[in-house]
């Protein structure tokens, strides 16, 4: 058996595609069963077409091997002439509107990207000349929605209809970086006063809960991504910027990594006891440094011997790199969480450049 993932297709690929087969049918009363249509990025490809109760086309969304929300989806197209020159686009049931602005689409706009758009706009042309108000529909969408950061950029109703090569490539990290990049765009248009970066769930819940004014849009969930997110967060003037972590980030970040995922970077262990020894740490704690290869036990060693001051050096120095990273264009202040409960163990602010 090959170990080879499997490709999909994207929502604008599918929209593309029902678009394609409902322009057929109105033009030339065919119901086809399978649509080619053209990609963003070069190349076509065939998809399988349904039909629904409504007689509208449908294609089913197929991520692939991709852990996508949006696999299953029903992708319904329906097609009403108009007059004009230009393709203009309707959210259907299941596909949000836009409610803010930074996202590249005017506020109350369907939330249909560009590149999308143009897709749908060529695949309709090789049927027709002729304009449409095309209305995108996803049954469902609404719930799917629920499972994206699409409330929190100002998207409501349902999905974005997406899709920059019209291919979904499994587990990429392509789309996961430029939703980072989007959220903190659409922060900044928003006009928040500060923007906080989380790196997971329990940190971004300690975020929320520390910062219960801000506007949720500027606490950002960046994963592995903390250089993507901090780079956007100084390109858009925030000053300062937060940083939530736990502590085997945290320490990626002090020895200058700023992509933390576990496949790429390494806990450097001799870090850790030189800030045990640094700050006059209990014997226990130096050796928790090197006794094993995870930032993690020399945190719960230093947590039972009620030892902070290695904890603080810890998060000073990834302050310190995160804002060397950015040219010291803004103060970076780095929340360590805890491990269990995330709440908040030590807050330390970047001193100005040297």
């Amino acid at each position: 058996m090959s170990g080879k993932l499997r490709t999909g297709f994207t929502t604008g690929t599918c929209a593309a595609g029902a678009a394609k087969a409902a322009a057929l049918f109105l033009e030339r009363g065919e119901r086809v069963a399978a649509i080619e249509v053209p990609l963003p990025g070069g190349g076509r490809c065939t998809l399988p077409v349904g039909w629904d109760d409504e007689g509208r086309a449908f294609v089913v969304k197929d991520a692939g091997d991709d852990p996508d929300c949006t696999h299953g989806a029903h992708v319904t197209a329906s097609l009403t002439p108009i007059d004009g020159d230009a393709l203009q686009c309707a959210a259907g049931g299941g596909v949000g509107t836009v409610t803010r602005p930074g996202l590249g689409l005017a506020v109350g706009e369907p939330a249909i990207n560009p590149v999308p758009r143009r897709q749908i706009a060529e695949a309709i042309a090789e049927v027709t000349p002729r304009t449409f108000l095309v209305t995108i529909s996803v049954p469902g969408g609404e719930a799917m929605a629920r499972h994206t950061t699409n409330e929190r950029l100002g998207i409501v109703g349902g999905i974005s209809i997406l899709g920059t090569t019209g291919i979904v490539r499994p587990f990429s990290t392509a789309a996961y970086r430029a939703s980072v990049v989007q959220q903190i765009d659409v922060a900044a248009a928003t006009g928040v006063a500060s923007l906080v970066l989380a790196t997971g769930s329990r940190t971004e819940r300690q975020a929320l809960a520390d910062h219960p004014t801000l506007d949720p849009v500027a606490i950002v969930e960046v994963g592995d991504f903390t250089g993507v997110g901090l780079r956007r967060a100084a390109h858009h003037g925030f000053d300062p910027i937060e940083w939530y972590a736990m502590i085997g980030k945290v320490t990626k970040v002090a020895q200058g990594l700023l992509m933390t995922h576990f496949h790429r970077a390494d806990v450097d262990t001799s870090l850790l006891r030189e800030v045990a020894l640094s700050t006059g740490a209990p014997t226990r704690v130096v050796d928790a440094a090197t006794q094993t290869n995870t930032a993690r036990h020399f945190y719960e060693v230093c947590r039972e011997v009620g030892s902070s001051e290695p904890l603080r050096a810890l998060a000073a120095r990834a302050a310190e790199r995160l804002a060397e990273a950015i040219g010291w264009r803004a103060r970076v202040v780095v929340t360590l969480c805890d491990i269990d409960d995330a709440h908040v163990v030590t807050r330390v602010t970047s001193g100005s450049q040297p």
